[in-house]
């Protein structure tokens, strides 16, 4: 009998929504180049400007302000660079910190070199260090240019909610920018860079049932602007050249206004069914670790570790009951190596650590479902110390 497979890893990536696959089936119609001035491109930038205007509202953004991109990891290359400009002054950015759990596109640095990168600690809980931020920025050499700060709105393996206000309200009285990746935080909990004091704001389609290639770059304002990576026929303002990937950002804009329908109700609803999960992982592995449990985390994130179970065995096992989840962060083309994250909290990464994600479609039945294969591969470890 075939099993019946259940997908937990909505943070890897979401199934395509209804709204954005009917969007981007109404847009394969037409037939016109965004930039183009006849009627076919015509309509094409309306349909551009109208996702502009929705992934905009995703974030209580001015649609003036978004720049699409192909991606959160082209959006975070282009953002982290010690190029920018006020308006046609050169302005320069003399150091990146990132915190210790950024995302590797976050993590790499952008355009800095790795002389002019530091890491900004983490504590036990998963939830950056303040006073070590504060202190870091103390330390800036102001005549290098001013600092950056890149710090997530919710980690992509844990789920926990970082204090972005706060450390916002560092950074600028530091005459720093802050640059939020909020790819995992939009669809989960309201969002509004206003409200956050960001800088700049990340954000990807495919992680809230939009298409793959198609993301975002988010300004607070048009004053100060990085230069752009990607140069050429002008589009996005000059800000981002090259054709609009029309079908994809119009699929990001229907599910970036199907991500704000009913939010607190959705997210109600999957942190019950989230609570439900570990309760059960629990009763069947009471020696389970859940990472981040004292602290906020997004309602739909999972991040635990079972000791004596290494997180790629235990990631096969999960995949032959029928279960899709992930080992962490899906950005290593399929591998499967230690968490940086637990690290930075201070765990030894070695233990390992699989993280379930729930989405819209989850559903009460999927749940007794992983916990009767989560009960069956705890059985069947090997004692705490022993190799999985």
């Amino acid at each position: 009998m075939a099993l019946n497979r259940i997908y937990l890893d909505w943070n890897a990536t979401a199934p395509l929504g209804a709204r954005a696959r009917a969007a981007m089936l109404d847009a394969l119609r037409l037939p016109g180049n965004a930039s183009s001035v006849h009627g076919e491109g015509r309509a094409a930038r309306a349909a551009v400007d109208k996702a502009r205007r929705q992934v905009a509202a995703l974030v209580g953004s001015d649609p003036a302000h978004v720049i699409f991109t192909s991606g959160a990891t082209e959006a975070a290359n282009h953002v982290l660079t010690p190029d920018f400009l006020m308006g046609r002054a050169p302005l320069t950015a003399g150091h990146l910190y990132v915190s210790a759990i950024e995302h590797p596109a976050i993590r790499e640095g952008g355009r800095f070199d790795q002389g002019r990168l530091s890491q900004v600690p983490v504590s036990r809980d998963g939830v950056v260090d303040l006073a070590a931020l504060e202190a870091l920025l103390g330390g800036h050499d102001r005549s290098s240019g001013l600092p950056i700060v890149a710090v997530m709105l919710v980690n992509n393996e844990t789920g926990i909610v970082q204090p972005i206000a706060e450390a916002a309200a560092i950074v600028h009285a530091h005459g720093g920018l802050i640059v939020v990746d909020a790819v995992q935080a939009v669809g989960r909990i309201p969002v509004d860079i206003n409200t956050l004091d960001a800088d700049f704001l990340i954000l990807s389609s495919h992680k809230i049932g939009g298409p793959k290639g198609a993301g975002a770059l988010v300004s607070c304002g048009e004053a100060l602007m990085p230069k752009p990576l990607i140069r050429g026929g002008g589009q996005e303002k000059g800000h981002r050249s090259g054709t609009e990937n029309f079908h994809a950002i119009v699929g990001f804009g229907a599910a970036a206004e199907a991500a704000l329908d009913n939010l607190g109700q959705r997210s109600s609803a999957l942190a019950t069914l989230r609570d439900q999960l570990e309760q059960g992982m629990h009763q069947a592995a009471p020696d389970v670790i859940i990472h981040g449990a004292d602290v906020n985390r997004v309602c739909n994130t999972s991040f635990f570790t079972l000791p004596g179970l290494k997180s790629e065995t235990g990631q096969i096992a999960f995949d032959l009951e029928g279960i899709a989840l992930s080992a962490g962060s899906a950005c290593s083309s399929g591998k499967v190596g230690e968490s940086h994250v637990l690290t930075a909290m201070g765990h030894d990464p070695k233990l390992g650590a699989l993280r379930i994600s729930l989405g819209a479609d989850t559903t009460s039945e999927d749940i007794a479902q992983a916990l009767a294969a989560f009960a069956k591969i705890a059985a069947r470890r090997k004692p705490a110390g022993e190799a999985a």
